[in-house]
């Protein structure tokens, strides 16, 4: 069994504001060390279920956070950036689920650390008309791929995101939102056993099959900057329907990687750091 794990950093254990997430910081450290642990703990519940095949892709901002040498040495990691999937480098319709750890709630939620993908440069996000932010468009598109996610972690409010989209999908709390800085957090060692025994739990039962997206998909994104929707029609494909939104249509996950070109272009006009 073939194993995906993409992993973020905002919804891990124990961890509830920049300090703690972005290189630098003065918690970074400890944080890029809880980060492994909660995937050692789901590659644990992998492995317990007969996987033997584990793919991480380190998802977060430098995507060079998790060291391999926390990592349980069952796994290939892929680490650094330029990707061209981004948080979902690697992810293939070879493999036979994805599991998502970390995850947060999408911008404009009251989540630990929401945001979509760019801080505060994306306002908003729409796949088909329906609100989505990282954990929507990753479980359409691994979808897209014949790839059911079965495992997400992250805080209440990515959980709850998760089950909207997908109820089928289990979902294991780390932490309970009470800002966007602020978390009342459970134990580490309680949130290891629930992210094992889930996974566990997951891949042992039957896999549903992924309710892929029929034909083509529009993908609307809302822009801080109209610098950067004014910009981005110069790529073919690309409309604006305001000075701040853009749209696109085409089959997932190709999709998805336009969308990593157009948040590279949106780095290169906007100086904005996340979360401030």
């Amino acid at each position: 069994m073939r194993i995906y794990i993409s992993v973020d950093m905002e919804g891990i254990t124990g961890l509830v504001d920049a300090h703690d997430v972005q290189p630098g910081g003065r918690d970074y450290e400890r944080g890029r060390r809880m980060m492994a642990q909660d995937v050692n703990a789901a590659v644990r519940g992998a492995v317990a279920a007969g996987a033997t095949d584990l793919l991480v892709n380190d998802a977060h901002g430098p995507m060079r956070n998790i060291l391999p040498e926390d990592l349980n040495p069952a796994v290939r990691l892929v680490r650094g950036k330029p990707k061209h999937m981004s948080m979902l480098e690697g992810l293939t319709p070879e493999h036979d689920a994805m599991v998502c750890v970390g995850y947060h709630a999408r911008a404009g939620e009251l989540g630990v650390l929401s945001h979509s993908f760019m801080g505060h440069e994306i306002e908003d996000i729409w796949l088909d008309g329906r609100p989505v932010g990282e954990i929507g468009l990753a479980h359409a598109t691994a979808a897209a791929m014949g790839v059911p996610t079965v495992v997400l972690t992250g805080d209440d409010s990515a959980c709850a995101e998760m089950t909207a989209w997908d109820p089928a999908v289990t979902t294991v709390p780390v932490k309970y939102a009470r800002g966007r800085f602020a978390a009342e957090l459970r134990p580490a060692g309680e949130v290891h056993a629930a992210i094992q025994e889930a996974v566990t739990a997951a891949l042992s039962a039957p896999l549903p099959a992924p309710a892929a997206p029929a034909g083509p998909a529009t993908l609307t994104v809302r822009w801080q900057s109209a610098s950067v929707a004014s910009t981005l029609p110069g790529i073919p494909g690309v409309t604006s329907t305001d000075s701040r939104t853009v749209q696109a249509r085409g089959p997932l996950p190709d999709l998805y990687r336009q969308f990593v070109v157009w948040m590279r272009v949106a780095a290169s006009l906007t100086d904005q750091p996340p979360y401030c």
